[in-house]
Formats: structure tokens, sequence, C-alpha cells
């Protein structure tokens, strides 16, 4: 993916965006998988598959992520763990790319496109799973407990409109919009 990237991406930026340098073409900087534990906090069986998947997945170990405050309705106190998440840069976030845009999206139950709506202002693309399983890494017999997680994709982007033409031109899948249909 990385010299899919450096070789036909940037120049096609380039030509299509009229950057005149390399170097201000927009380009994935980290890649964060998020795990939140919800109903799941009480339950230490639960906090441990989260923790064996998002490992599994990204092939580090994942950072327990605490409540900074107390809050009493939802039965959290301050300093517990309440998700977990790993950022992935380097060669591993390439090769995690690559892997999600050509083995994980495939496998994902009625996948019609990538939403469009998943983009921010800076150009940084989120998106979410209901269920882990669609990870090639991940045996369906094994798991006792489905949950979801959430993916977010960070560029140097300047806009959601640079972002969005940059995660195309790696292959990510959008949905096409109504009008050109």
């Amino acid at each position: 993916m990385q010299a899919h990237y450096r070789d036909v991406v940037v120049p096609r930026l380039m030509q299509e965006r009229g950057y005149k340098n390399r170097l201000a073409v927009p380009r994935v900087t980290k890649v964060t998988l998020n795990v939140g534990l919800g109903q799941g906090i009480k339950d230490a069986k639960y906090l441990d598959t989260a923790e064996q998947t998002l490992s599994r997945i990204s092939g580090q170990q994942p950072v327990k992520t605490r409540a900074r405050l107390s809050i009493s309705n939802f039965k959290i106190r301050k300093g517990m763990v309440i998700g977990m998440k790993v950022t992935i840069r380097g060669k591993r976030m390439w090769d995690f790319l690559e892997k999600f845009v050509k083995l994980t999206l495939p496998r994902v139950r009625d996948f019609r496109g990538l939403s469009l709506d998943g983009f921010d202002r800076q150009g940084n693309y989120s998106v979410g799973f209901r269920e882990h399983m669609s990870f090639p890494e991940i045996r369906p017999d094994e798991i006792e407990t489905v949950h979801g997680i959430q993916m977010t994709v960070t560029t140097t982007a300047a806009s959601r409109e640079a972002g969005q033409a940059l995660l195309e031109a790696m292959g990510f899948p959008f949905k096409k919009s109504a009008s050109t249909v």
C-alpha cells in the first residue's frame, strides 16, 4: 500500500488537485482503533476478549482508557477502565490499511460502501463496525462475545475534500451519491 501511495496516488493527486510539490500531497499519518466497553465494564471476561481482539487485529498491545470523571448515572467511577485503543503508525499502518481495504471490507455483511459522512473538517475519516468478526484475524468459532470497533484514519489533508480524494485514490470503496447513479 505504501508503494502504491508513493508511485500511483501521489502523482495522480498532484495532477488532479494541482499540488506543485510531492510533500504538499496529503498523506496518512496514523490509524487509531478504539473499543468502548459499554455494558461490559463490570465483566472481566469481556475486557479480556476486547483486549485480545485489538491485539490480534493490530499486532500491538492496546492501551486501556480510564474514566476521568465519576458519572453516577452510568455507574462509572473515576479511574475505571471504560475502553481500549491502539494507535498504528509506520509500516504496520500501511499493512493494516491494505488488509482493511482488500480483505476486511469485502467480508463485512451487507456492505454497500463506506459512508462519506465519516469525514471531519480536517480530512480525517472515522468508521465504526458493529461486529469485529469481519477482520481476518478473528475466527468465528472462538468468539464468545461480539463487540464493536471504531477506526479513525488521520491524514494531513487540509479539508474534507482533500481527505476524501486521498482515501478514494488509495482504494477505499465509498458509497456513490444518489445524483451520480
